[in-house]
């Protein structure tokens, strides 16, 4: 944990640097530059209330602002973890001339697509100023909940990271289970509404006991339906959470040395 600490604090004029160099190179050969920050997960959540709201007549209450919650969220992680994958051999030129501990690459990663969710966040607070809905007390837990996707986010791609050096196939295999979980989430359909009333059981294992959906879920009763959340799940998720980052640190940690001979 001290190395860890001590390397945040060495490496954090970097990370900076790249996340900046990085989002500067986003936006480098685009007309429109930071604006499709704001355009693709938009036009996203019209293709998804389009689909989900009329064509199968979903019913949830100020339902783009539904799906624009969960869809902030899962594109954060959803990005940040398939980009973990081969992200040590993506900045290979880098970590074979000088010494990088390789999580210092997730977190800029991580950096740039928070950025990013900043614009997405902005137009949540548009659309409920259009919507009139009012925010609540519970809209405290919002804070908690996103520190939870972010060490959820940064746990899973250090492990990814570590697998991903040595095994290729590992980007196919993340792609499709990330797919699973998607549908599992419930981005763009309540899973109490639609699964919990004939299948409680089922309910209860996918929006608690899927971290995605309970952030996702705790998100939206937060923001929309003014409800609390269950904080024993989230302190559950906490400690999940903050064990795989420590399970992910210490294998990059173990290995990085390797990592080099490899790529």
């Amino acid at each position: 944990m001290k190395r860890f600490i001590k390397d945040n604090k060495k490496f954090w004029s970097y990370i900076l640097y790249a996340a900046k160099a990085n989002l500067k190179k986003d936006v480098a050969d685009s007309y429109l530059n930071w604006v499709w920050w704001v355009l693709e997960p938009f036009c996203f959540m019209l293709i998804y209330a389009f689909v989900f709201g009329v064509i199968f007549e979903a019913r949830e209450d100020y339902f783009p602002i539904f799906i624009f919650v969960g869809l902030t969220a899962w594109n954060f992680f959803n990005g940040s973890v398939k980009a973990s994958v081969r992200i040590v051999k993506k900045h290979k030129g880098t970590v074979s001339k000088i010494y990088l501990p390789k999580f210092v690459l997730n977190q800029v990663e991580m950096l740039v697509r928070a950025f990013k969710m900043l614009f997405s966040i902005a137009i949540i607070v548009i659309m409920m100023f259009v919507s009139r809905l009012e925010p609540s007390c519970y809209l405290i837990n919002v804070i908690p909940l996103m520190l939870l996707l972010f060490i959820l986010t940064f746990g899973v791609m250090c492990i990814c990271t570590h697998i991903g050096v040595f095994i290729s196939d590992l980007k196919n295999v993340i792609n499709i289970l990330l797919r699973v979980v998607f549908y599992m989430t419930g981005i763009f359909y309540s899973i109490d509404n639609r699964i919990g009333k004939t299948h409680a059981w089922l309910a209860t294992l996918l929006g608690k006991w899927n971290p995605l959906a309970y952030i996702v879920q705790g998100l939206r009763s937060s923001i929309i339906y003014k409800e609390p959340i269950s904080y024993t799940y989230l302190l559950i998720w906490y400690a999940i959470s903050i064990g795989l980052s420590i399970v992910g640190v210490v294998l990059i940690y173990r290995n990085e040395n390797t990592y080099v001979k490899v790529i």
